[in-house]
């Protein structure tokens, strides 16, 4: 059951079939829901509009390009007065793939990927800029 009634069912398929393959033709969609392109065009734009999409991305496999080494790391501030330089920090480095304000455990959690743990160790210093931090690395994907 969806809570905002300008939405139905239809408008959820659709929604998980994109989020499965943005790349597929508004006419495909429409085949496996029922529709037209041109309808499946329309309820897509409606999603759009109230912000349900908010964009389209790539997936993409990092280690193809280099990218070997994928750390978790939480951060904790060291002061109150840190927050804005380290979010100027997070927006401009090119090694942080996510970066969360989080409740509980320290301030930010942030994804890294880097293409040696001598990068990830040069990032690390950075970092003591900030605050402290605590390291865990991706040993392997499973979703």
């Amino acid at each position: 059951m969806l809570s905002n009634p300008s939405f139905d069912e239809v408008d959820l398929h659709i929604l998980r079939y994109l989020v499965e393959d943005a790349t597929r033709s508004h006419k495909e969609i429409g085949q496996l829901v029922h529709l037209t392109g041109q309808a499946v065009g329309a309820r897509i734009r409606k999603l759009q509009d109230a912000g349900v999409i908010e964009g389209y991305t790539v997936r993409w496999n990092p280690k193809k390009i280099g990218q070997i080494v994928e750390a978790f790391i939480i951060v904790f501030l060291q002061s109150s007065d840190a927050h804005q330089s380290f979010l100027s920090y997070v927006q401009n480095n090119r090694l942080i793939a996510e970066a969360h304000r989080v409740s509980g455990e320290g301030c930010y959690w942030i994804k890294v990927r880097t293409v040696s743990h001598d990068e990830l160790n040069s990032f690390l210093d950075e970092l003591l800029a900030f605050g402290n931090y605590k390291v865990s690395l991706s040993l392997t994907q499973v979703k």
